[in-house]
């Protein structure tokens, strides 16, 4: 049994935890985060301990540290859809991490006492508003409810423009019957006003009694978040210096770079990001009536249009909330056109095997099968193997998927010749935008040959990336995919009648953020685009060019060139110096930065990626860092340093480790946390050290009980 569950109303109802196997809450304002005209929010996923290994996404665990202290981990599911590809889960759902962050902070905030005093106010006021119905002559369809009531109504059109004559929205939701809903922002005047509207009468003053909608055998027994961080920061003060100690805590784009290749970390202009606060953009909700939002509307049909003409296809849509489900709904858009010509049987997808994990998991979504296609040495897609597969599979050929420029970090000379040879053989080409950083005013989508790309807009167009979430994956599609794109029942506007049906909740995805790219777009114009793409494409030869007589360039281009991110190939150093690629990218934590991509697409490699954001004396830094660390291998390969007592291998190091009484290593305590001059200007000191993956996964915590019970359980 599975069961909706609304996280505020549990501060009142008995748990469904306490009852079924498995429940979810799917998304709620109710938690701190404004409706944003339809996103984003974070849901949750909750079940028994039993099913937890079968459950999709990231899951936040407990395991210990190289010295034996407790640390929080992603779990399991971290790399899943690398590893798993067809068979990951994890595409079912996007990322909404900094959303679930504010909700966490609501309920620190407030702690259960607060919440429950919130629920109880919401509560009443759903009941007030019920009494003043009956008053009113209508009838309320159910006697039990929490904070959304529904009445059967004489009129229903006349009741809904006395409530929005009184500044209210209220919901159809048949031809004779009306549905309110509360929250705890509702003020005592808005109360007033709302209960004189369905009252139908002009008193400014609340029923006087209001009959209880919670069954007393339904109320809740059990106490919740009982942990000290729920009552110890109910003042201002204390709240910010606990978030504040949190956010030391990390590597982010305030301290230094974050050269995750393939993952675009780039600037955030507060220029961009400051709109997103205006009530206007964060308090509409997604199905107000069109009238009540011409600026959103607005704003989507420019970002739209400016979007469609960067990637030159015919139409985009906005409603993909994240890169796979972009992924997800462009395949449903080529499944539906092959459909619609009578050739249904089309479910062959290819895929190379240097794709993003998340493309086998979306086409095996979209109810496709999934066939690799082999990569030359060089990173390219083995054309041999590509023309040999889609023959054999021409008659069920239905897609290719494609990353351009390819995951190796190069530019495929033969795109065209691969679009063609899908083309020639009845497929469609889906062309991942995740590299789209490489590509805006340069080239497009479209020029190469695609018929259908989804854009990171979290990624190339500026929207932070939030700790894993919030994101934008809009499509675009070629014009005779155009009447196959999503849509939404509760909005005409969203989408053509024809199409595939809603991938998202809000008929425009996390409209909320658009704004960031936006702003993003606005600003930079057609030249300022083109000077960006430029200037990634020339940030990232630089890094490879310096590294060279460092570090193998794994693949590159004619010439010697690579697109905007690089790999750096770290294999050799195990057989050298018994280094292995982990050792460099928890090392780098002592130097102040966060590691490139590691082990994607080719196990034992450093992918870099260093955006057009950074700037040469940052380059630089990064750069100084990994020849710094290249010097450490040659070390311990020369007999200078020991095999197993070096910095690699017992990094990163913590400032406990630093200034403890007892100084155990072969190397100096300077070594370790200083290694360059210019780290003490701005030390970034690792919380935790090395963190033992395997036991986490074995022993997986995902409790909030004090760190300090996990100490003492592990002695």
């Amino acid at each position: 049994m599975i069961v909706c569950a609304d996280p505020l109303a549990l501060a009142l109802l008995t748990p469904p935890g306490e009852m079924v196997p498995m429940w979810w809450w799917a998304r709620r304002s109710a938690s701190g985060v404004p409706m944003g005209f339809g996103g984003p929010h974070a849901g949750y996923m909750a079940t028994r301990d039993a099913y937890r290994r079968h459950m999709p996404g990231r899951l936040v665990g407990v395991s210990l540290d190289a010295a034996g202290q407790p640390a929080m981990r992603l779990a399991l599911q971290t790399r899943e859809q690398h590893i798993r590809r067809e068979k990951a889960t994890s595409n079912i759902c996007t990322s909404q991490v900094l959303l679930a962050v504010i909700a966490g902070c609501y309920a620190v905030w407030h702690g259960p006492e607060g919440l429950r005093r919130i629920a109880r106010r919401v509560n009443l006021q759903a009941r007030l508003v019920a009494a003043a119905a009956r008053q009113g002559g209508h009838r309320v369809l159910h006697d039990a409810f929490f904070d959304t009531i529904a009445l059967e109504v004489a009129d229903a059109d006349a009741l809904l423009l006395a409530a929005e004559a009184g500044g209210f929205n209220l919901r159809r939701v048949g031809a004779t019957q009306v549905g309110i809903a509360l929250d705890e922002t509702v003020t005592r005047e808005d109360l007033q006003r709302l209960v004189s509207v369905v009252s139908g009468t002009a008193a400014d003053t609340l029923p006087p009694a209001a009959a209880a909608s919670i069954p007393a055998e339904l109320l809740r027994n059990t106490p919740f978040l009982q942990q000290a961080v729920f009552s110890q920061y109910h003042a201002e003060h204390e709240m910010l210096r606990y978030l504040k100690r949190l956010e030391s805590k990390d590597i982010a784009l305030n301290r230094s770079m974050i050269p995750l290749g393939s993952c675009t970390m780039k600037l955030n202009a507060s220029a961009e990001m400051i709109p997103i606060t205006l009530p206007g953009f964060t308090d509409i909700h997604p199905f107000a009536p069109p009238e009540q939002t011409q600026g959103y509307r607005e704003l989507i049909t420019r970002l739209t249009d400016w979007l469609t003409a960067i990637t030159g296809f015919a139409a985009v849509t906005l409603q993909p909330n994240a890169g796979s489900q972009g992924e997800y709904a462009g395949l449903l858009a080529i499944r539906a056109w092959h459909e619609a010509h009578g050739e249904q049987h089309r479910t062959i997808c290819l895929i190379p095997s240097s794709a993003h994990g998340t493309n086998p998991a979306s086409a095996a979504m979209a109810g496709l099968q999934v066939v690799v296609v082999g990569c030359d040495r060089d990173g390219n897609i083995d054309l041999a193997d590509l023309r040999a597969k889609a023959a054999k599979h021409a008659a069920n050929l239905a897609a290719l998927m494609v990353t351009y420029p390819s995951t190796h970090g190069v530019f495929e000379a033969e795109i065209r010749e691969i679009c063609a040879i899908v083309h020639a053989h009845g497929g469609q080409v889906y062309m991942d935008g995740a590299n789209l950083n490489a590509q805006v005013a340069l080239t497009s989508p479209a020029a190469i040959g695609a018929d259908v790309c989804h854009l990171n807009l979290h990624k190339t167009f500026c929207i932070p990336h939030g700790g894993g979430g919030p994101g934008v994956g809009p499509i675009g599609v070629a014009a005779h995919l155009v009447p196959h794109l999503p849509n939404h029942p509760l909005r005409a506007d969203a989408g053509p009648a024809s199409g595939v049906g809603p991938v998202a909740a809000g008929p425009f995805g996390s409209a909320m953020i658009l704004p960031i790219s936006y702003a993003y777009v606005r600003m930079m114009g057609p030249a300022g685009l083109k000077r960006a793409t430029e200037v990634a494409i020339l940030n990232a030869n630089y890094i490879a060019n310096r590294l060279r007589p460092h570090y193998p360039v794994l693949y590159t281009g004619p010439g010697g060139m690579v697109a905007h991110e690089c790999i750096v190939d770290c294999r050799g150093f195990q057989a050298e110096a018994g280094v292995m690629v982990e050792d460099i990218a928890k090392r780098l934590m002592d130097y102040g930065f966060h590691a490139p991509t590691m082990s994607w697409p080719v196990a034992g490699t450093l992918m870099i990626e260093p955006t057009e954001s950074e700037s040469k004396a940052e380059l630089d830094r990064f750069c100084e860092a990994m020849i710094a660390i290249r010097g450490e291998i040659a070390a311990i390969a020369g007999g200078k340093a020991d095999r197993t007592d070096n910095p690699l291998k017992h990094a990163p190091h913590t400032a406990g480790d630093v200034m403890a009484n007892v100084w155990t290593h072969a190397y100096s305590r300077e070594q370790a946390a200083f290694p360059l001059p210019w780290v003490a200007a701005a030390k970034y000191w690792p919380p935790v050290k090395r963190v033992d993956n395997v036991y986490g996964d074995r022993n997986l915590v995902c409790t909030c009980a004090p760190l300090e019970a996990y100490a003492q359980a592990a002695e």
